[in-house]
């Protein structure tokens, strides 16, 4: 809106012209005053003389509106009103046959009829130009008259309006949107300075226009959905765009199969994001788009994917029977629905992928507790997907006690803890009880805090269930303290005799050696004589 000022009305501004009085004989015509500053459709009064003694014609020529005041023989007072412009008014004289004539120089001064500042667009994208336009009307005189074009308090530009006061200028200047101008008012000020002329300086502002800024980046928004719908599930549809501004003035939405589920946007400070739960039913279409739209200020940003609906059941897995007796048959099938294939586990004989597999087995003590593992596939543009079922079956069988679980020989010292580990396996879990054969005493299984002399003996351990029952002797020998003196008894005479015998035989050894080695040295001596008592040849 173009903001208007009441014309003040100011004093006039005269320029004061001393007259010369011509000589004898000499005509002169003369104006006072000789210049004047008043504002616009003001009035000045205008003094028109001659120095003509005889035969004198005295007037004035202007455009304005004038009215003559008073009068001599040689002088006339005009006023001239209403003056719209600069002019300048002229005295004239004709004195007999000569003509002379003196103008004045009346400058007007107005403030402009209007100051605007155009409109703004819209929005303005970050990092693009804005080209600010100021239109002033009227406004004189143009040589001291400027623009000032604000930022708030900010001045950004003051430029001369220049131009006649009936031409409207238009003041124009670009800067460089940035986030920092969104919210901003940005305003028009003339200033007409009148302070050469000894009055003020005039100011008149345009009203504010605000500017809103946008910016948005290079990505498009971003979808975090899987593209296959299961019938019979709720889904999660995301989608979000980050890095743009002002994120509280974007709006983003979701749109499934040209409808706008039910879904909750959030705006932080500079992302944005919509977030729907769907619950996939047999009435959706096989496919459908997926659409995720993003609206700031006059832009789109738009993201579109196909999404995928199918109907996959997991497959069915039996036993014939969950629970049986070792040495059973047992069925194992499994089935696949909605047209998905049945996947075999490892372990069985392979075979072509077929809706439907069956196979029988003879259970044993080792198929306890084994899991049957059913998996289906489906095919869903493109992609393989897999549903399994799983189930455990439980093989009832008699006792297990081996030579692991329970060992056949113990031998404890006396008075020390020990633990008795014998523990036998089975389905249902056995029961066991180790007896003594001679007397049926117990022998705990477990720990045994103190172990005592009579707890040795052979005992023979029971595991029984409804299944079935076993047995196996375990031997206990229990060292005690008086058996371990009559060992030492014993063994310190049989080494005494030991030790006897081994010196006996050694000094035996020793004689017959020395008797050998004499006999021997008696015989050498025997035979160096013999040699000598020998006659010559």
């Amino acid at each position: 809106m173009a903001s208007t000022r009441a014309k003040p009305t100011l004093p006039l501004l005269l320029a004061l012209v001393t007259v010369v009085i011509p000589g004898p004989g000499d005509a002169q015509v003369s104006i006072h005053p000789r210049e004047a500053f008043l504002p616009q459709g003001g009035s000045v009064q205008v003094n028109c003389s001659s120095s003509c003694k005889e035969d004198l014609s005295l007037g004035l020529e202007t455009q304005w509106l004038k009215d003559e005041l008073e009068s001599g023989p040689n002088w006339k007072l005009f006023e001239l009103s209403e003056i719209g412009e600069d002019s300048s008014p002229l005295c004239f004289e004709n004195c007999g046959t000569v003509q002379s004539s003196a103008s004045a120089t009346i400058t007007v001064y107005s403030f402009p009829e209007s100051v605007e500042l155009r409109p703004l667009p819209a929005w303005q994208q970050v990092g693009k130009d804005l080209t600010l336009r100021c239109h002033v009307d009227g406004g004189a005189p143009r040589t001291q008259l400027s623009a000032v074009l604000l930022r708030g308090e900010e001045i950004l530009s003051r430029q001369p309006v220049g131009g006649h006061p009936k031409d409207p200028k238009e003041i124009t200047f670009t800067v460089l949107a940035s986030r920092g101008d969104h919210g901003a008012n940005f305003s028009c000020r003339t200033e007409l300075d009148l302070r050469p002329q000894g009055l003020a300086l005039f100011s008149n502002v345009s009203e504010a226009r605000s500017l809103r800024t946008f910016d948005l980046p290079a990505t498009i928004p971003k979808l975090d959905t899987p593209d296959l719908l299961e019938v019979g599930t709720q889904q999660k549809l995301f989608c979000s765009l980050e890095g743009l501004f002002p994120a509280s003035e974007a709006r983003i939405y979701l749109e499934l199969g040209g409808q706008m589920p039910t879904q909750e946007s959030t705006n932080s400070s500079d992302s944005v994001s919509a977030t729907a739960l769907v619950e996939v039913t047999e009435e959706f279409d096989r496919t459908l788009p997926l659409r995720c739209v993003l609206e700031l200020a006059d832009q789109i940003l738009e993201t579109q994917r196909t999404l995928t609906v199918y109907n996959f059941s997991a497959p069915v897995l039996t036993l014939s029977q969950l629970e049986v007796s070792e040495g059973s048959q047992v069925t194992v099938k499994c089935e696949a629905h909605s047209g998905s294939k049945v996947v075999l586990p490892s372990g069985v004989e392979p075979r072509p992928p077929t809706p439907q597999v069956q196979f029988t087995l003879n259970a044993s003590s080792e198929d306890h507790k084994r899991s049957f593992f059913c998996s289906a596939a489906l095919e869903v543009a493109g992609k393989f997907l897999f549903k399994n079922q799983t189930l455990e079956l439980h093989v009832l069988y008699g006792p297990r006690l081996d030579e692991t679980d329970c060992l056949g020989n113990w031998t404890w010292q006396e008075g020390s803890q020990q633990t008795l580990k014998c523990q036998a396996w089975g389905n249902p879990s056995p029961k066991m009880t180790c007896r003594r054969k001679a007397d049926g005493a117990l022998l705990p299984i477990g720990v045994v805090k103190s172990v005592k002399q009579e707890m040795n003996g052979t005992y023979v351990c029971h595991a029984f269930s409804s299944h079935g029952n076993v047995t196996r002797n375990v031997y206990l020998t229990v060292l005690y303290h008086s058996q371990n003196n009559w060992t030492i008894i014993i063994l310190v005479p049989v080494l005494l005799v030991i030790a006897g015998l081994v010196m006996a035989a050694s000094y035996v050894y020793n004689r017959q050696r020395k008797i050998r080695i004499y006999k021997l040295q008696k015989a050498q001596e025997e035979a160096i004589k013999l040699k000598g008592q020998a006659p010559p040849p």
